[in-house]
């Protein structure tokens, strides 16, 4: 059997180890040292009391269970001015990323100086075609004009004339193809007379046809130059500048390879710039097209006004080959 101060301690002792063992608060007071706590004292307080004294009862049992005190947290103290609820953050949203803006300048000058180097030769040549197009619209349009006008004033004086060398006469020192044709036969009509009694006028009606058809040749290929230029402009300008089209799109795809996008602020310019160099060509081949038709109805007429000073020129050596029969006869 124990003795009765030996339980007393290990009460004690039990007691400390239960209160060290339950978790404390972190707001809760220490006790000062040296001192016991309190319900650790009420848990001494207790059980000390019930103990005899030694030697006059036997020890009591020890409990089957310890209980182990409940220590309360402190209630958190609260400020009474504060407001009962936290004001709340107004999170806005921030707004959607704008698109990339396209940096290039699209106008037509700006494309043009942004392509790439062959693309630019493209375009400079078909400008200089359109350039030229255009100039020989100009200086045809007056010669052509020009050359009718004259035509048609020396065929007027051979229809009214009434002999080969009264027309020639009227015309004077013209230098247009009509006024050439009557001189010619003339030239050929004097040339030929002196074997016009022994061969007829068969010959010299022909030489002199001869002469008028190659006059009237000479002077519509004369008025057909540089048409030629406009036949050739119409129809290889469009795929000059399809040529420029395709060069422009392969070094936008080029683009699209390097960057590893296919974003149209990168795509677009390129593809833009190559569509530049075949509206170019269309600007310079249409007219060409028209502008070379145009020219090719004129120069018709100016054949046909030319035919007819031809025909006059004919009519006029018969007649006076009729005459010189005539006078041969009498």
């Amino acid at each position: 059997m124990f003795p009765a101060a030996y339980l007393s301690r290990f009460w004690l002792v039990a007691a400390v180890a239960t209160a060290l063992a339950s978790p404390a608060p972190v707001s809760a007071q220490t006790a000062e040292p040296g001192s016991t706590p309190p319900s650790v004292q009420s848990e001494i307080t207790g059980p000390a009391q019930a103990i005899p004294d030694i030697g006059s009862e036997a020890a009591p049992s020890l409990p089957a269970q310890i209980e182990t005190p409940i220590l309360e947290e402190p209630a958190v103290q609260t400020d009474p001015t504060a407001p009962a609820t936290l004001p709340q953050t107004t999170v806005t949203a921030a707004p959607p990323a704008a698109e990339p803006a396209i940096l290039h300048d699209l106008s037509p000058w700006g494309m043009f100086m942004a392509a790439h180097w062959v693309v630019k030769a493209v375009m400079l040549s078909l400008a200089f075609a359109c350039f030229l197009t255009w100039t020989i619209l100009i200086f045809k349009m007056v010669e052509l004009a020009f050359a009718r006008m004259r035509a048609r004033r020396s065929g007027r004086v051979i229809r009214e004339a009434e002999t080969l060398a009264a027309a020639t006469a009227k015309l004077g020192k013209r230098s247009d193809p009509a006024a050439f044709m009557a001189q010619a036969a003339l030239v050929e009509y004097r040339r030929s007379d002196a074997a016009l009694d022994a061969a007829g006028s068969e010959g010299v009606k022909e030489r002199t046809r001869s002469i008028l058809e190659r006059v009237e040749a000479q002077a519509s290929a004369r008025m057909r130059r540089g048409t030629g230029l406009l036949a050739t402009i119409g129809s290889t300008a469009p795929f000059v500048g399809l040529f420029g089209t395709v060069w422009g799109i392969m070094n936008s795809f080029i683009s699209i390879a390097e960057s590893h996008t296919t974003n149209l602020a990168v795509v677009a310019p390129g593809i833009a710039e190559a569509l530049l160099a075949t509206a170019i060509g269309l600007v310079a081949a249409i007219p060409a097209v028209v502008i070379y038709n145009h020219f090719a109805r004129m120069i018709a007429g100016y054949r046909l006004v030319l035919g007819d000073a031809g025909a006059g020129v004919e009519r006029l050596l018969s007649r006076d080959l009729d005459f010189r029969k005539i006078q041969k006869a009498a």
